[in-house]
């Protein structure tokens, strides 16, 4: 088999892995940017449930199509990771925001440096490497930004219509994690659309290219 050949298989395996995973990080994205509650109890809720899914389509997915990666162990203990993360969320969805900081940058910096490893590991030689240092950098990010955040954060904030809130460390750090859904969702499945287009484009231009060769010999045959 070519390494075209092997490309086309790879890439046909792969595509609907980013595709999924989308799905629960948008769900996140979308459920943070329209709530108008940024607690604690919703961010544990919301991330849990976003990393029970997003950990559960990781490990099926990963045994099942991403044998010729090379890094379907680390693909598959990273949604491991996930899981009970999500589990643990969900079970401790009452906690303070200490909890909620000490919980997802824990996530975010082991799958973070998982996904970035595997990145590396199949880099020039796998169709998602990219996607895997892409996410595995945009997830590392997201923990640093998290332990920025002063825990005991608390102002007070005048709208543009003259009413005052108050920002604190729970909206910040809970609208950090939506804003890290949201981003995540539109790169994987721009990443997915591409991976299963890209081989049928490429397929269709190298008919095209063969097609015409033949026709123009067989013009300059006659010509002769």
């Amino acid at each position: 088999m070519s390494e075209l050949e092997d490309s086309a298989a790879d890439r046909q395996a792969y595509w609907p892995v980013p595709i999924i995973r989308a799905i629960p990080a948008a769900a996140l994205g979308l459920a943070v940017t329209f709530s108008a509650d940024h607690s604690a109890r919703l961010g544990l809720i919301s991330f849990g449930i976003f990393a029970v899914l997003t950990g559960a389509a990781l490990a099926v997915l990963a045994w099942r199509r991403l044998g010729a990666s090379g890094a379907r162990p680390f693909i598959i203990a990273h949604g491991i990771i996930a899981m009970v993360a999500g589990v643990v969320a969900l079970l401790f969805s009452g906690a303070s925001i200490g909890v909620f900081f000490l919980l997802v940058t824990a996530f975010a910096a082991i799958t973070g440096f998982l996904e970035l490893y595997c990145g590396l590991r199949t880099r020039r030689r796998y169709v998602a490497s990219t996607d895997w240092l892409v996410v595995g950098g945009l997830t590392i990010i997201a923990a640093v930004a998290l332990l920025l955040v002063p825990p005991d954060l608390r102002q007070v904030v005048s709208t543009p219509e003259g009413s005052k809130g108050i920002l604190d460390a729970s909206v910040v750090a809970v609208g950090l994690l939506g804003a890290y859904g949201a981003v995540i969702a539109v790169y994987l499945l721009i990443a997915g659309f591409s991976a299963k287009w890209g081989p049928q484009s490429h397929a269709a231009g190298t008919g095209s290219a063969t097609s015409t060769a033949p026709d123009s010999q067989t013009k300059g045959g006659s010509a002769a």
